[in-house]
């Protein structure tokens, strides 16, 4: 695993233990069974997967950010399924949890388990996904996920040559056939990213400049259950023989997750295209900054993708979770864009970059985020 650095975690930590000094953490009956010491105080942090090495950094960060600053973890991975994240989260609350931290497989199937947290006082922070249809989610945490969408759309602009990287315009004016993928319909993220990629594509295919040659431009007609490379590689594979089998050529394809742009250039890759952007690729995009993409980008094979610097979404739970544990209300900065179809729910948004072949140095290396060995590699 790579090395995941918490410098920013000294101010954090100091909170934590602040906040569960004087009447302590669960003194308040509102806030769980604490028992007034940071030490006895158990948070339960639930991540969908450990098939994509951002969830697997994730709860590990999450879990040591949240035992510097003093609390017990109890961290579960769900292996996409459904009734097992509902169970975990069950035996968290089961276990006294004083707090839970959920980011959600599916963000609309925990209402059982969040009205049962509820009843026990134990306040809810989703992590990177809403949890959708309940009243019983008291903050979120996460990107600023419309502008993600914004950031895939411009990247693939950029890639086309309609764009610069500095906002200005392009020379290029096209036509360029381009395809659209989307996330898992049940990750209210997914929908967020669709729209801002598409409000930002949506005047290019107006005029001309980007066909979508399929037809295919509705978010139900590009979803990819579960975020999986091997349906998106299938979807692409039923795209080229359906549509471009009378000698016309995809030149892009905007990809709203690196293992769905994997699995895209895969099928590209198989059908002749390539091997990379130098060579007739299309200008694939992705997001999370994955090591195995970072590694293609490097190399001239995919496009970009999106740094989402999970460290700080990490540090933004542990600091919430603090005010909760303290009887405080978190610190939101949108309070209007998060309807989960019941309340708007308090959240606090982070921001993300557009990574380049020649950002990727900055963006990533001199960060710490991956190490020069690793971008060469391929490999955490």
């Amino acid at each position: 695993m790579r090395r995941i650095s918490f410098a920013a975690m000294g101010m954090i930590v100091a909170f934590g233990l602040a906040a569960c000094s004087g009447g302590g953490a669960g003194s308040d009956e509102t806030t769980g069974s604490g028992s007034g010491d940071a030490g006895d105080t158990l948070v339960g942090v639930a991540m969908p997967t450990e098939t994509s090495e951002r969830w697997i950094a994730d709860g590990k960060a999450v879990k040591e950010g949240l035992e510097k600053a003093g609390y017990q973890v109890d961290l579960q991975y769900a292996a996409d399924d459904i009734p097992t994240q509902q169970q975990q989260i069950d035996q968290m609350i089961t276990k006294g949890a004083d707090l839970l931290i959920v980011a959600s497989i599916d963000g609309t199937a925990l209402a059982n388990q969040l009205q049962a947290a509820a009843d026990a006082g134990i306040p809810v922070i989703a992590y990177d996904r809403l949890i959708r249809d309940t009243e019983n989610v008291d903050f979120y945490v996460t990107f600023d996920n419309y502008n993600v969408g914004v950031q895939q759309a411009t990247s693939l602009l950029v890639g086309l040559g309609i764009k610069n990287a500095d906002g200005s315009d392009g020379t290029a004016t096209g036509p360029f056939n381009v395809e659209l993928f989307a996330g898992s319909l049940d990750d209210n993220n997914a929908h967020f990213f669709f729209k801002g990629a598409m409000d930002t594509l949506q005047p290019y295919i107006d005029n001309g400049t980007l066909v979508v040659k399929s037809g295919q431009t509705e978010i139900e007609q590009v979803a990819t259950l579960r975020w999986l490379q091997e349906t998106a590689q299938k979807r692409m594979e039923d795209l080229l023989t359906s549509t471009y089998n009378d000698g016309s050529k995809v030149n892009a394809v905007l990809s709203p997750y690196d293992g769905i742009s994997r699995g895209i250039i895969t099928a590209l890759q198989n059908a002749g295209y390539g091997p990379g952007l130098d060579a007739g690729l299309p200008v694939v995009t992705g997001q999370d900054a994955e090591i195995a993409s970072v590694k293609l980008i490097n190399d001239g094979v995919q496009f970009s993708t999106i740094f989402k610097d999970t460290r700080k979404l990490a540090e933004q739970s542990v600091v919430a979770a603090s005010s909760f544990l303290a009887g405080e209300e978190p610190e939101a900065n949108d309070t209007e864009s998060y309807d989960n179809g019941v309340k708007v729910v308090p959240s606090y948004l982070l921001t993300s970059d557009i990574v380049y072949a020649d950002n990727i140095q900055s963006l990533l290396i001199d960060s710490g985020y991956w190490t020069e060995e690793q971008v060469a590699s391929g490999q955490a």
